[in-house]
């Protein structure tokens, strides 16, 4: 307050000295004349005990009824070990990252069944020989390969089909750390998972805190963001630093002390099977009463210029922007609001099957190793370059033809590719086209291993083989 503010300024600009209304900060009109920064109105928070424990009550209640039933929720509820329990929930939290839980069910249970510890998970090697797990593979094979039997990766076979094939590589990785280095007892909270264990980031130290373990830490996933983004009208870009951070914070306020791990399910059990993302199913939300969202759909709009107490000076950082106003026909799925996804760059990939006659007869294909990181890391595929855009099909096959010669050390005939077809596959940032050829070999080839591991399979080996979805398509 200054000699130039009017008695009511002053009286707006003076901080209470104690009470509710000092321990929630400024006002925002108040923040505005001071420059400090203002909280977020009250509608956007929880803040009231009754109704957080309320809506705790309900949701707990609902998910002990209509819970699904999935294997990790299983061993997490039965298994009596800590460690064992902290391991079954991190191992389907890993899979479930962009993952549909439908995919991630058979995934999960063949995982189990081969790594049912976390001590056995850091014993298994990434790499086995072949021949140490009973290949079968003829002698004659051999002379196509520097080496008769090549490494095998297990975790990648296992993993094929799933994607983002760098997630299991990185679980084993610290699930060895965790038996070398901390004897082989996980951490038991949120923040020393996150800073010890590679490849487990805030969300999923977060579950398997609460859930394994019993910290009263929230989670913040796809599903969260949407239920609280629509319990509480946040209209502002979901995916943005700051309003991540106060979704964080609203999370860690409403789980529940006593069950953390069954609320922070539940939360997510409940974006994931009724506030879906365009189809929410609002009759059957057990926490509809405190649903903002909701309330706006059913009784409107609220007035144009709202109590400037209550949405602040010069717009609310949490409300929708100007320039996308409430939309009446989305209801409550005007929540939450994402900025415009990035769309996937485009490529073409000219792809060789190479083939010829095994020694009985059969067909057998080329495959190589791609390299041990970047997109795809460490899986195996038919030989592929990348194309430039808009190249004919002639121009195509000689390019194809030189990248082949280069790489065998054999001529190779730009004529004798046969084009097959091609097969688009779209990966999470590219749109990929591939351009598939077919070239029989009649006779021996000996390929380098230096330039890249390779080997020839069987139909049936092939698809036992890490191989991804798209070479699968192909």
């Amino acid at each position: 307050p200054g000699a130039r503010c009017s008695p009511n300024r002053q009286r707006l600009c003076r901080a209470p000295a104690s009470g509710p209304a000092a321990r929630a900060g400024p006002s925002p009109r108040a923040a505005l004349l001071t420059g400090a920064p203002a909280p977020p109105p009250a509608r956007h928070l929880f803040s009231d005990p009754a109704e957080m424990e309320t809506l705790r009550g309900a949701l707990l209640a609902w998910y002990d009824k209509r819970k699904r039933d999935l294997p990790w929720r299983t061993l997490a509820a039965t298994e009596p070990d800590a460690d064992r329990r902290g391991y079954a929930v991190w191992v389907s939290e890993i899979m479930l990252q962009q993952t549909q839980v439908s995919t991630v069910i058979d995934y999960y249970n063949r995982w189990m069944q081969k790594w049912p510890t976390l001590q056995a998970l850091a014993q298994a090697s990434l790499e086995v020989s072949m021949a140490a797990a009973g290949c079968s593979r003829c002698p004659c094979s051999s002379s196509f390969n520097a080496v008769p039997c090549l490494l095998e990766q297990e975790v990648n076979e296992l993993w094929a089909g799933l994607g983002y094939y760098s997630r299991g590589k990185r679980l084993q990785e610290a699930a060895r750390k965790v038996v070398s280095e901390l004897a082989g007892q996980m951490p038991r909270t949120a923040e020393d998972l996150q800073k010890l264990l590679p490849g487990v980031g805030r969300y999923t130290a977060g579950a398997i805190a609460s859930i394994s373990f019993g910290q009263a830490t929230g989670v913040v996933d796809g599903n969260v963001i949407r239920v609280l983004c629509r319990l509480r009208c946040i209209g502002a870009d979901s995916s943005s630093p700051a309003v991540v951070d106060r979704l964080w914070d609203m999370a860690n306020a409403l789980v529940d002390r006593s069950r953390p791990g069954d609320f922070n399910q539940a939360l997510m059990e409940l974006g994931a099977t009724v506030c879906t993302p365009k189809a929410p199913l609002c009759g059957e939300c057990p926490v509809k009463q405190h649903c903002q969202a909701r309330r706006r759909k059913l009784f409107g709009k609220p007035t144009p210029v709202p109590d400037v107490e209550d949405c602040g000076v010069g717009g609310c950082a949490l409300c929708p922007p100007a320039t996308e106003p409430w939309d009446n026909s989305l209801g409550v799925t005007n929540f939450p609001r994402k900025a415009a996804k990035k769309q996937p760059r485009v490529e073409r990939t000219a792809t060789c099957v190479l083939e010829r006659r095994g020694c009985h007869g059969a067909l057998e294909y080329l495959i190589v190793q791609r390299p041990s990181s970047g997109l795809l890391a460490g899986l195996w595929e038919f030989p592929s370059f990348p194309l430039a855009e808009d190249l004919q099909e002639k121009k195509q096959k000689e390019v194809l033809a030189d990248h082949l010669q280069a790489w065998t050390g054999w001529p190779v005939v730009a004529g004798s590719l046969r084009l097959i077809g091609e097969v688009v596959h779209i990966f999470s940032h590219i749109h990929q086209t591939y351009v598939v050829y077919s070239l029989p070999l009649d006779g021996d080839v000996t390929l380098d291993p230096a330039l890249s591991p390779s080997r020839w399979v069987t139909e049936e080996e092939f698809h036992a083989s890490a191989v991804s979805t798209a070479m699968k398509k192909v």
